[in-house]
């Protein structure tokens, strides 16, 4: 097996310094580096804290302005072969802020992207969040999920099986990043996906404009 690089991108909503959300990201990001190199590859790994560019996110929300802090993000995320994409949990849900910054993504931004979802929260009543929640907004997104989710509850952090599942993801990441899927996606099937006007970079060539539905959809009138 060739050696290669692999970039891993933690995406931590985490708002405490330091934080449980980021300390299971960080985590899962070591064995991932630790199994990666067992298999003859290098990670190099950045971080997004969203509780740092939070005014940008909501900047974006109401106004579609991309700050150049935000910019800088959305260019990891381009750019990166592997996420740990990682949330508090508030209300039963994924923080706000994890979701916002989601919510601006463009959508073919993350197409085929190997992604590990991680969740933390107070009580192991939310056990099920990564799953029953997170999961269907990164399907909507197009990505390749780990099977594998993470969560850590207060008493999780000295459970052996925490240690467990984290090593049973990062397996599952090494391998989807090994397997190139999100490349051979854009270089063999990109044109085959329905994107939105404007979300591929402007290299939707074959929209037609020049009819009844996109007239009506501008304003105009149908023919």
């Amino acid at each position: 097996m060739s050696t290669e690089r692999f970039r891993l991108v933690l995406v931590s909503a985490g708002t405490s310094d330091p934080s449980s959300t980021r300390l299971l990201a960080d985590r899962t990001a070591d064995r991932v580096k630790a199994l990666a190199a067992r298999r003859g590859h290098e990670v190099t790994v950045g971080v997004i804290e969203l509780r740092e560019i939070s005014a940008d996110i909501s900047t974006a929300l109401v106004s579609q302005l991309i700050t150049p802090k935000l910019q800088q993000a959305i260019t990891a995320l381009a750019e990166a072969d592997g996420i740990v994409a990682a949330a508090p949990v508030y209300k039963a849900s994924p923080s706000g802020l994890f979701s916002s910054f989601f919510h601006v993504l463009d959508t073919d931004l993350l197409i085929g992207k190997p992604v590990v979802l991680a969740a933390t929260a107070g009580t192991a009543r939310h056990a099920l969040v990564a799953d029953d929640q997170m999961r269907p907004m990164f399907a909507y997104l197009r990505t390749m999920t780990a099977p594998t989710s993470l969560f850590a509850a207060p008493e999780d952090w000295s459970d052996p099986a925490l240690n467990t599942r984290i090593d049973r993801a990062a397996v599952e990441l090494v391998l989807l990043m090994e397997s190139g899927f999100a490349g051979q996606i854009k270089d063999e099937s990109w044109q085959s996906y329905q994107h939105e006007f404007g979300s591929a970079g402007g290299s939707e060539t074959a929209i037609d404009l020049d009819t009844d539905m996109m007239r009506l959809a501008t304003g105009g009138s149908a023919g």
